[in-house]
This record gives C-alpha cells, structure tokens and sequence, in this order.
C-alpha cells in the first residue's frame, strides 16, 4: 500500500531533532513502536481515513511521548487531589518529613539493624520499635510485619494453625485486591467457624459454637463498610471475658491504626489502639500506614506469651520489614511520644485543615489555572472529602475544590496523569475537581507547574 511505503524508516524517526535528547536506545524503541503502531492502523482501517493519514511531525511527536514514557520511573512523585486522604493507588499515608528523612539517612548506607550496642553480637532488629509501641499502647510486647495482611496471617498460622477461629459472619471482610478473610483464615491452616448472622451476632453464639479445637475469638474492624439499621454485635469486652473463662486467645484486628482520638473532626467510629489493650485483648494487629500515618507495615501488639511464640514462627522471616520501613516507623513513632502529631503526621495535619484554609488554597490555584487554561471555565466548589484507605466507611470532611469545566476535560485528566508530576482529581457531574485537602501549600507550585506545561504541551 501507498500508505505503509510512505512511513519513514525507523533510523530517521529516530534521528529526528526531537529525540536527541533521548538515549539511541530509547528513541529507536519509541520509533519502532509509533511505526509498528501506524502499520497496523492502516491495515486495518485501509487507506483515506483520518486514521491512517499520519504525517511525519505527528509521528515524530507520538515518538517522543514514548520516549517520555519510557524514560520516567513508572513510581513518581504525585499530587493528590482527589480528595481522599489515604488513597490506596496512591500510596496512602506520606511520611512525615522526619520519617522521610529517616529512611534516607539508612538507606543510603550501613545500618545498626540487629547489632547489640554493648556486645557488638547480633541483636534484635525490632527492639526498639517494641520499646516504643509498648510505650505508646501499653501492650506488653510488639512485633511488626510487612503489611496488616501479613499480620492477619501470622496471627491465625500462629495462634490456630490445625485448629479453629470463631468469626462472626458480619466480619467477614473483603478489602482491595479481593484480600478475603475466610480465604486468609484456611490459607494459614486454620479453620472457620461462622457465628450469627450479617446483622447480628451475639456472645451467646460464640459460645455455642466453641469446642476443644477453638483457638481463637477473633473480631474484625469493619474498616471499609458500615452496617447500619437492625444490628447487634457482641462487644470486646464480652469476647474476652468468654475467652478467659475457656482459655482462648482474643484476636482483635482493628485495621487502621489509630493512636489519638479523631472525634474532634467528626470521626467517631475508629477504636483506639489503647482502648483494645486495656480492654485486654491477647492479640491486636493494625496497618503502619493509614490513620498512624506511618510506613507500608502490619503491626502486632498484645501479650508477651501469645507474641513470643509469633516471633519465632517460620514465617515471621518470611513476613518482617526492611531496614527502611523500620527506620521510618521508629520516626513516626517518636513524633508521637514527643513531638506534635496533629502538625507532623501529614494525614492527621490534613484531617484537622479547616475549611477555611483549604478555601484560601483553591483562590490561589484558581488564579493561576485560570491564566494557564483559559478555554476552560474554573470555579470553586463546596465538596466533601474521605480519609480513605480502608477507614471510616462513610465519614466526610467538609472541603473545598477547584471545579474545571469545558470541552475536553476528559483529555486534560488523562494528561494530567502522564505528567512527570502527575496530578490526580476526579471527575463529577462533567466537572474535573481538583480537592486540595491533602494537597500541602508547599505542592502548590508544582500543581499548578503541571498544568502550564500540559498547556503549553
């Protein structure tokens, strides 16, 4: 066909101005795969279509885009704009920059990761964040794993492995990546007992459902959906009554970690990681990285006689944390032991931001966006944001946006995201909104310096 002879050879779409600032490599592979891509276009579509009439300056630029995106890390820095505050896609939690700066002064070399200081003999890498969890809980021992799934596994493989866990079937989560909790349950060689119903469970049915192979009551923070309307559930303190009357261990997964009240802000429905230790659960398990606002991490706390055996598991090797999430949890830790959490752990400084303020920010990114993009009518929005993440199903913040509206704001979100500061908001009602929230003033720049360059782009 006229139309495949007429498309240039790879070696002079490689050569052309605006790859030379690639590596040969790269300009070649972006070549080979932009011709590649128009030979396919017209062998399917024919000739004459507006599909297969490619010049050779759209071809050059379709090039540099691949090479663009090959060349950029497929992990960046990006804005969050969506308005929920642990976004999973997005890495959830950002470290305070005393963590951050934790993790970069261990990684960039040597560690004391498990030397004993007075012996100079190998010692315990989790020592000191033991030290520091113990303290802040008033649990009796702590160990930490690689993420709260992992946490879950060790637990029921430690505690239940061969026997039974009593579960009630209002509890029976499933989270992001289809995570099942009956499925993690007979994957760490224990078996499930369902007790009462979606709605309702009382103690009277674990009880009943108890036999000499039951090994743990287990109860599970619904972190990621409410059951509202006719319910009932047994509480903590019932379980673990009925568990010390049996000999049973209490399990209690509380999934997002919180240290310090939120009801302030509205947000009411989130246990305390102390309130479960002094209730007297055996066991407690929590991620790292949302409401405690630390690292990626699954941390255990309760009883040194039900942990101890935990840490010598088989799969306790197979399950702990690096260096660099250990150094950016003890970090954490420290701000709250004695620094000011509401002001350094960045998710609960972004839960506490008033409205007022987050309304000043959307004036200033308003200006500048209406400058950089003036096809498109920009307003402020009264909205509401989540703190996401897996915590406080249906709970809202009161917020305030920049609404983005016009034709084309489609394309414009998907540029956005290919950005080399990528930006995520979210499309509503035909308007792309960009909530600042969890956007700090000091990204603002960089916000707003991703729009000009997709502008001028």
């Amino acid at each position: 066909m006229a139309a495949l002879r007429g498309l240039p050879s790879v070696e002079k779409l490689a050569a052309s101005d605006a790859l030379k600032s690639f590596p040969h490599a790269t300009a070649v592979r972006a070549a080979r795969q932009v011709i590649s891509d128009a030979r396919r276009a017209v062998r399917q579509h024919g000739t004459g279509t507006p599909r297969t009439e490619i010049d050779f300056e759209t071809l050059v630029r379709q090039a540099r885009e691949v090479a663009a995106a090959d060349t950029r890390p497929a992990i960046r820095p990006a804005i969050n704009a969506t308005g929920v505050l642990l976004h999973t896609n997005l890495g959830r939690a950002t470290l305070a920059p005393a963590a951050a700066a934790a993790v970069e002064t261990v990684a960039g070399g040597h560690a004391s990761l498990e030397v004993d200081e007075e012996t100079g003999a190998r010692g315990s890498r989790q020592a000191g964040i033991a030290r520091l969890l113990c303290e802040l809980t008033g649990a009796e021992d702590a160990y930490v794993v690689n993420n709260n799934a992992a946490a879950t596994f060790l637990a029921v493989a430690g505690v239940a492995g061969g026997r039974e866990v009593v579960l009630s079937r209002g509890q029976m989560v499933e989270i992001g990546g289809q995570f099942r909790l009956p499925e993690v349950i007979e994957s760490a060689g224990a078996r499930l007992v369902e007790v009462g119903t979606t709605n309702r469970t009382r103690i009277g049915d674990y009880e009943r459902a108890m036999t000499d192979r039951t090994a743990m009551l287990l109860r599970v923070h619904p972190s990621n959906y409410r059951i509202v309307g006719f319910t009932e559930e047994a509480s903590l303190e019932e379980l673990i009554a009925l568990g010390r009357a049996r000999g049973v261990t209490v399990g209690d997964d509380i999934g997002s970690g919180a240290l310090i009240d939120l009801s302030p802000f509205g947000l009411r429905d989130e246990p305390l990681i102390r309130d479960s230790v002094a209730a007297g659960a055996d066991l407690i398990w929590f991620s790292g990285d949302k409401l405690l606002g630390g690292p990626q991490a699954g941390i255990l706390i309760g009883t040194t006689s039900v942990l101890a055996p935990l840490k010598r598991h088989p799969l306790a090797r197979a399950l702990r944390p690096d260096k660099l999430t250990l150094a950016g949890l003890e970090a954490t830790l420290r701000i709250y032991r004695s620094g000011d959490p509401w002001q350094e752990i960045p998710v609960l400084r972004r839960i506490a931001r008033s409205p007022e303020e987050i309304l000043a920010a959307c004036g200033r990114v308003a200006r500048a966006l209406r400058e950089a993009l003036p096809g498109f009518r920009i307003d402020l929005s009264a909205t509401l944001s989540e703190v996401g993440g897996g915590s406080l199903p249906g709970a809202s913040l009161p917020s305030w946006a920049v609404a983005i509206e016009g034709e084309g704001s489609d394309d414009l979100a998907r540029r956005l995201r290919r950005a080399d500061r990528p930006v995520y908001g979210r499309m509503e009602k035909g308007r792309y909104l960009l909530d600042l929230r969890a956007v700090d003033e000091f990204e603002e720049a960089a916000l707003i310096e991703t729009f000009r360059s997709i502008a001028d782009g």
